[in-house]
């Protein structure tokens, strides 16, 4: 993609507007949170006080609207917490010749790393930034310091207080998660009507399992229909897949494949049902005019004497899971007031206290000069402090501006940061302009701009769901009214902070366009990740058929599951942030080109589909071993872990020794009496030795000798 093609296309996504608003009784209680500060404050201390903690209250109520599964009080109060300090800070090094430059550099790169944690971190550490630079213009003192650090603080817990006493929607995030992945069952499910091969989005289980993990007092309040449907969910998937795929499920033309269409068709309709069931919280409505209520029932036989063998079997396990998931709810909708009290199942994540040393654990590991993350926060610090020197340099009385926009813009990939910068610039602009008009025309009172500055803070948090663009216009505003309560001419202040806005904005887009991070650059380390997770999961499952009795569906292909998804999902995201890059895709990325990249991907796709249909057919712990399957196990982890490393650093991948270990143990296999286990055992390895084998020819960089290749077998 052309530099022209990939600005013009992130801009237009900066300046898209979405129609889309926030829960209104959300951004009103935001609102009633902030004004509860705002107008005491200004009563008792003055417009300085008033501005800080209006400061402190508004960021404060944008870290509850961030996409977390943790209690809204638990994140108000991080933020008012680390606003607070970076506000006492401020004030102490800005009294201090040549410190607060010092200062700010540093805590720029800690907001930089604080995206190793997650985005919500990484946002409310912008915003202590920006705050940091507005609230130290006003008048210093060390007690001045402290006193405006706490009242930042104390509008944070106001926010905390009010999300505690006024409760909306509690579990509105949690269960549209679960509901997602009923949904996106349901869309795999007819997906695989027509075509048997599908693959699953991961996302939606990635989520669900993050909002799964509950901290001690959401397990105590947790509605009933959260309760175990997500392990329903993670076992229905495998059966879906493994009924609709012909080499081990029902076959490709005829009666069985009609039947298994059927089957699918009222999974879906059962799975959309569950789905609405769920993020309604009414009772289940299953379909009574199609044959998915007949699915949902085990037992009921419904054409099931058209398929055979594994598909069979598969046909029955998923007709028993979307029963027991229809079930669950109809049980639990009688007897909610019991279950409330019942103890808790789910995961449980620890209070944000204890997730201190894992947090920074995770910011060390992205210490090192490879990390997108290191160079993310190096460069928000070097553009972040080159814009204040900047604008003290010009002596621009309200300079700041200039810096705050660069820390507000400045994301970890090119497409948010370029589509954001264009946002904000176009945002702060209409909103420095407007709002400056009406102090001109208007010349309102103290109290009058406090009113104004409370309303835009309600409109920005309406706004969050509209864009970018729309939300900038309502921050920039309430920001002039705040310091509308300072002297200053407004016109020469408009003419100031819309220049800075500009100056910020280009600044923060040049440093990304000179020192970039290309995703392009690391796709081949995503998809390293991916094959050594894929393989770890295929010999988990291999070496549950190895040792059933063992317990290893929970102690090792569940976490092997986990992390490969997780691989996948991020090896994914990582592709569509580079799809947007200016960079030219074709052209060679550490030894391995753009083409033999996609094969390789679809490679280490096909292994990763193919333990997912031997997962479906796990056998039960009383059930015989698979002799051999544990062994063959182990050699493909180390099989795939050397060709991860030899993907990463472009060089040929060779399974030789795997083919050799494959072939002997699948004759030791076909000298045993046949049955289904053995049969879906040796088609499940073949399809993976078929997987391989293609990752093999992706990344071929000389020529190789031919070799036999494995023959698919029936099940």
């Amino acid at each position: 993609m052309s530099w022209f093609t990939a600005l013009r296309d992130t801009a237009r996504a900066g300046l898209t507007v979405d129609r889309s608003l926030t829960n209104p009784r959300r951004a009103l209680r935001g609102a009633v949170a902030a004004a509860l500060v705002v107008f005491p404050a200004l009563f008792l201390f003055g417009p300085a006080q008033a501005t800080s903690a209006a400061m402190g209250a508004f960021i404060a109520g944008t870290a509850t609207f961030q996409r977390s599964f943790r209690p809204r009080a638990s994140l108000a109060l991080v933020a008012a917490a680390g606003l607070g300090l970076s506000t006492f800070l401020g004030y102490v090094a800005v009294g201090i010749p040549g410190a607060f430059p010092v200062l700010l550099a540093l805590w720029a790169f800690g907001a930089g790393l604080a995206w190793a944690i997650g985005p919500t971190a990484g946002v409310v550490a912008a915003n202590t930034l920006a705050v940091m630079m507005v609230v130290v213009q006003l008048p210093v003192s060390v007690p001045t310091a402290i006193e405006h650090g706490l009242l930042c603080s104390v509008g944070g817990a106001v926010q905390a207080l009010v999300v505690t006493v006024w409760p909306i929607d509690s579990w509105r995030a949690q269960r549209d998660a679960l509901a997602d992945i009923y949904a996106g069952l349901g869309d795999y499910a007819r997906r695989l009507r027509h075509d048997p091969v599908a693959q699953v989005d991961p996302e939606p289980f990635i989520v669900g399992r993050q909002a799964a993990a509950l901290t001690a007092w959401q397990a105590r309040r947790r509605p009933p229909e959260l309760r175990g449907l997500r392990t329903i969910a993670e076992r229905i998937r495998p059966a879906l897949a493994a009924l609709a795929d012909p080499r081990v499920g029902a076959a490709e033309e005829g009666a069985e494949r009609d039947r298994a269409r059927e089957v699918l068709s009222a999974a879906a309709e059962v799975l959309d049902a569950l789905a609405r069931a769920i993020r309604s919280g009414d009772p289940v409505r299953l379909p009574k005019d199609t044959p998915g209520l007949a699915l949902a029932r085990p037992g009921s036989g419904s054409g099931e004497d058209r398929l055979r063998g594994a598909a069979r079997r598969s046909a029955r396990r998923l007709s028993g899971l979307l029963g027991r998931a229809a079930d669950r709810l109809d049980r639990q909708d009688r007897t909610t007031v019991q279950s409330r009290t019942a103890p808790s199942t789910g995961l449980r994540r620890p209070p944000l206290v204890k997730l201190a040393p894992a947090a920074l654990a995770t910011v060390g590991r992205q210490l090192h000069r490879h990390s997108a993350i290191f160079h993310h926060a190096a460069r928000m610090a070097l553009v972040v402090t080159s814009a204040y020197l900047a604008s003290r340099l010009l002596r621009i009385e309200h300079g700041y501006w200039a810096p705050m926009t660069s820390a507000m813009v400045m994301r970890p990939d090119f497409a948010q940061t370029f589509s954001r910068g264009v946002a904000r610039v176009a945002g702060t602009a209409a909103g420095v302009l407007v709002s400056t008009a009406v102090v001109q025309l208007f010349d309102p009172g103290d109290w009058v701009l406090a009113v104004l500055a409370v309303s835009c803070m309600g409109l920005a948090y309406l706004t969050m769901r509209t864009g970018y663009a729309v939300m900038t216009v309502a921050i920039s505003s309430y920001v002039v009214f705040l310091l509308g309560l300072q002297p200053g001419d407004p016109v020469r202040l408009a003419v100031d902070r819309v220049s800075m806005t500009l100056l910020g904005g280009f600044v923060a887009l040049a440093a990304y366009a000179l020192f970039p991070t290309w995703q392009t650059a690391r796709l081949p380390e995503r998809l390293a990740e991916w094959l050594a997770s894929a393989g770890r999961y295929a010999a988990a499952v291999f070496g549950a058929y190895g040792d059933p009795a063992g317990g290893r569906a929970e102690k090792d292909v569940r976490p092997a599951l986990l992390d490969v998804r997780e691989a996948r999902s991020e090896m994914l995201a990582a592709l569509d942030r580079a799809e947007v890059e200016p960079v030219r895709h074709d052209e060679q990325v550490r030894e391995l080109t753009r083409k033999q990249f996609d094969k390789a991907r679809s490679a280490v796709g096909m292994l990763d589909r193919c333990t997912v249909l031997l997962e479906a057919h796990l056998p039960a712990e009383d059930a015989p071993p698979v002799p051999g399957a544990a062994a063959f196990g182990e050699e493909l982890r180390d099989a795939t872990a050397l060709a991860a490393a030899a993907v990463l650093l472009g060089q040929d991948v060779d399974f030789a020794l795997l083919r050799d270990a494959h072939r002997t143990w699948d004759h030791q296999l076909a000298a045993l009496p046949r049955d289904d286990r053995i049969d879906v055992t040796r088609a499940g390895a073949r399809l993976v030795m078929q997987a391989l084998t293609e990752l093999e020819r992706a990344v071929r960089t000389r020529p190789q000798p031919a070799r036999p290749e494995p023959v698919p077998l029936g099940v």
